[in-house]
């Protein structure tokens, strides 16, 4: 029970010199902007994010970053609504064109706070004296580790409630997979996919090999995560993805270069760029072009096959009459 005391104690101790956790609502209230060039940058002193804005408070500076992340997300569906005419559709409604969220699998809540157990009157042989310097000494011990290893304040309890049937990236791109695009009304569908959404594209094409294939022209990967040995692919998938699959990788090579290939799935080439996180927006123009191919080359298949048909039933028509 002194244990139990001396916690609570600490932990106000703590709570007394740390920040709370509460955080500007908007980006001015943070005084950050977005400059012409669509880099973040402070208001003030144009120097962009610091991440240790406090010295020796990870988890507050985490807390903090992570605060201005769901601000400049919602900017960025604003973005996207206004500047390219694009719709908010919360699932499971339908798309248009569609841009899946895969990393957004869970709601989290804050779990409800108990109250502390009132102590018991303790009773001891001990003499009181004797007592209060064996307290002091614990107590002044804990309050030295606590103070060299301090954290900050203590966080909110909090527990994650899982999307029903989008639990994980994988099961996200398979329910829009399912519910749209498999009954979407378009007859080429090409896919984009940065990270571990190419991890996700290829456990689609694990679970819906046949329905991927018959309505998928084309998937332009940029650094993908998936690794088609530990995600145990079929040598059907390889071959297909080989033939309609590319894969634009962080490298110091030009754009477009070709490189070494590292598993038999798909052609590897370079981004144009080191920075993972640039390696879509470096590679924008090549991936269309690499669609625009594609979707040639399909109107071409279905030019020859309509033709084909034409004449095999003008052949039939010819002999009907003859006959």
């Amino acid at each position: 029970m002194d244990d139990l005391l001396s916690r609570i104690d600490l932990d106000e101790l703590m709570k007394k010199d740390e920040p709370p956790f509460t955080f500007p609502k908007t980006l001015e209230e943070f005084e950050y902007a977005f400059n012409e060039y669509g880099q973040l940058r402070h208001i003030k002193t144009g120097e962009p994010f610091v991440f240790n804005a406090r010295e020796d408070l990870h988890r507050w500076n985490q807390k903090r970053y992570e605060a201005l992340g769901e601000i400049i997300t919602q900017y960025v569906y604003e973005l996207l609504e206004k500047k390219c005419n694009m719709t908010k559709e919360i699932l499971p409604e339908g798309y248009g064109v569609m841009v899946l969220n895969p990393n957004e699998n869970y709601l989290e809540v804050e779990k409800p706070t108990k109250s502390p157990l009132p102590s018991p009157t303790e009773t001891s042989d001990e003499p009181a004296e004797k007592r209060e310097r064996k307290d002091d000494k614990e107590g002044k011990k804990k309050k030295e580790f606590y103070e060299k290893y301090r954290n900050p304040q203590r966080e909110t309890e909090t527990e994650r409630i899982l999307i029903r049937e989008n639990g994980s990236s994988e099961e996200h791109v398979l329910y829009v997979w399912d519910h749209f695009v498999s009954k979407a009304a378009a007859k080429n569908v090409f896919i984009m996919a940065h990270s571990y959404g190419g991890l996700s594209f290829v456990e689609l094409m694990n679970q819906r090999e046949l329905e991927v294939k018959n309505k998928v022209c084309a998937v332009a990967l940029t650094d993908s995560a998936h690794n088609i040995w530990l995600q145990e692919t079929t040598k059907s998938t390889q071959d297909w993805m080989q033939e309609h699959c590319r894969n634009w990788v962080s490298s110091p090579e030009p754009l477009d270069i070709p490189l070494e290939p590292m598993m038999p799935d798909c052609p590897r080439v370079s981004a144009g760029t080191e920075r993972h996180e640039l390696t879509s927006w470096m590679s924008f123009d090549s991936i269309f072009r690499f669609f625009s191919e594609f979707h040639a080359k399909e109107g071409e298949e279905a030019e020859e096959t309509s033709n084909s048909v034409t004449t095999r039933s003008g052949s039939h028509k010819n002999k009907h009459q003859d006959l």
